[in-house]
């Protein structure tokens, strides 16, 4: 079955990570997706990682969808307004946005506070984490509104309740990643007299090409860097939070998220998918009884 087949999708940031996990899903699904980001095969961004968009889109293909690559800084509103146009004039409409660009894990200082953590560092972090979500829904939302039903996602660390409880660790990016709550909630209530929604949506600790670079690991033997980091064991592949944005943009009542923040693992539950290992992570939930707390690392009944 191919619930989205017909569906236009814009993925904004999908050259790794979640956003390359989103796209093959909506792919799955039968969606076209428009993957965006900096990183092509002849030219790399600041980031200087081997993955591209090209790669997206062909993994994009390979699940059953059809994938388009288009370079795109997101911070540039000239090239985001073309990316739109393009898609206008290709495809007649967009059906789902996520708002996926990021582009800062290199920045961030962990536990330095303000006074001595870099400003250049701390305010391109913001503009990554929040100027590119703007202007990307500044452009695309006028074509999203044309039909109901439009979905936007916009990704996101933390869900709104354990944010709110808990300091990240870096008042950049914990400013970065509340806003990014606090503007799902703002386009629900732009976005609701088109009967079009709005979600922020949070993966749990991720498996991106990154984090498996980090602890010197693959998909396949990601069990291993938990010698390193026991509390790894409750981690997920980008796929399942791709799951479950593809799961919001098939629910013909997704206006009950309208504004609230989720996670994968809260999706999971409510849509019955799981992650590539048969698993249902409930990643947010493993963080605030067991690892918070101090208690070993066990992900029995997490899972």
């Amino acid at each position: 079955m191919k619930p989205l087949m017909g569906k236009v999708a814009l993925v904004a940031g999908a050259t790794r990570g979640a956003g390359r996990g989103i796209a093959i899903e909506l792919g799955a699904a039968g969606a076209t997706v428009y993957a965006t980001g900096r990183t092509t095969r002849t030219r790399r961004s600041e980031y200087d990682r081997p993955e591209t968009i090209e790669d997206t889109a062909d993994l994009v293909n390979q699940a059953g969808g059809r994938g388009i690559a288009v370079q795109a800084d997101h911070l540039d509103p000239g090239q985001v307004e073309a990316l739109v146009a393009r898609i206008e004039r290709e495809q007649g409409k967009l059906d789902i946005l996520v708002n996926d660009v990021w582009g800062a894990e290199y920045l961030t200082q962990w536990n330095v506070p303000v006074w001595e953590h870099s400003l250049e560092r701390g305010f391109r972090q913001l503009r990554l984490a929040i100027d590119t979500h703007v202007i990307t829904s500044h452009f695309a939302l006028p074509l999203l509104i044309r039909n109901p039903n439009g979905l936007v996602v916009e990704m996101t660390d933390g869900t709104a309740e354990y944010n709110d409880q808990n300091y990240r660790l870096s008042l950049f990016y914990d400013l970065a990643k509340t806003s990014v709550i606090r503007l799902a909630r703002s386009l629900a209530h732009e976005l609701s007299p088109y009967r079009c929604n709005a979600v922020a949506l949070t993966p749990g600790w991720m498996r991106s090409e990154i984090m498996l670079d980090h602890f010197g690991v693959q998909e396949e033997n990601w069990r291993d860097a938990a010698a390193k980091e026991p509390h790894f064991v409750i981690s997920e592949s980008p796929r399942f939070v791709g799951r479950a944005v593809a799961a919001l943009a098939g629910d013909p009542e997704a206006a009950r998220w309208n504004g609230r923040s989720t996670s994968s693992g809260e999706l999971a539950k409510v849509y019955g998918f799981r992650d590539l290992d048969g698993s249902q992570p409930d990643c947010w939930r493993y963080l605030v009884e067991v690892q918070d707390a101090g208690k070993p690392a066990d992900a029995s009944g997490y899972r």
